[in-house]
């Protein structure tokens, strides 16, 4: 199936970031419909309200780890219980430098990796091309 509009979906509490990615995202020349979330609780939401009524999950999604209310491994846990039987690409994105955070990104089947902040314009075209 080719892919002509990205959803993507950005979970992280930082605007700084977040207005980061949107740019980025604007420069790999792709179409991108982003949704951001500055937790994993509205992320999870998010997803269920989208799954109820039918409308497009994320072809992608990117979650820092660090967050109020709901992390980046507890949004992972959640997710994993929501039963999305679509192709979504999960990557942790997150500026920790702790290889415990990049081993356990590795116990998750539904990760398919993880990423240190910044993201950058070939990698995020990178990740958009392997959908």
């Amino acid at each position: 199936m080719l892919v002509t509009k990205i959803n993507l979906l950005v979970i992280d509490d930082d605007e700084i970031n977040i207005f980061i990615i949107k740019k980025i995202a604007e420069k790999t020349g792709f179409d991108i419909d982003m949704t951001t979330k500055s937790n994993g609780q509205q992320g999870i939401d998010f997803l269920k309200h989208n799954i109820i009524n039918q409308k497009p999950i994320p072809h992608l999604i990117l979650i820092d780890i660090n967050m109020p209310v709901m992390n980046g491994w507890e949004f992972v846990e959640a997710y994993s219980t929501l039963g999305i039987n679509q192709k979504v690409d999960l990557y942790i994105l997150s500026s920790s430098v702790y290889e415990n955070d990049i081993e356990k990104t590795k116990s998750y089947s539904c990760v398919k990796g993880f990423i240190s902040k910044p993201l950058s314009v070939d990698r995020l075209s990178d990740l958009i091309k392997a959908i």
